[in-house]
């Protein structure tokens, strides 16, 4: 189980919140902490559901984030 993904998925509000927010199990979200990694497309709903806290590249590092905020304009 990846810490520091279940730390920063507790720090955008926890994995029941999560869950309840996306309409998705908690298992589900549990897998995504065994797999190490965020569907990609659930990351910026967590970053914005976080406030800003949690930030896509904690939550999914196979994505060029840095790429896609810079052309997100």
């Amino acid at each position: 189980m990846s810490t520091e993904l279940k730390k920063a998925l507790d720090d955008a509000g926890g994995v029941p919140k999560i869950a309840e927010h996306f309409g998705i199990s908690t298992v589900s979200v549990y897998e995504w902490i065994t797999r190490g990694s965020v569907p990609a497309d659930k990351c910026p709903e967590i970053e914005k559901f976080s406030g800003g806290v949690v930030r896509c590249e904690r939550l999914n590092d196979k994505v060029d984030w840095t790429y896609l905020r810079s052309t997100a304009a």
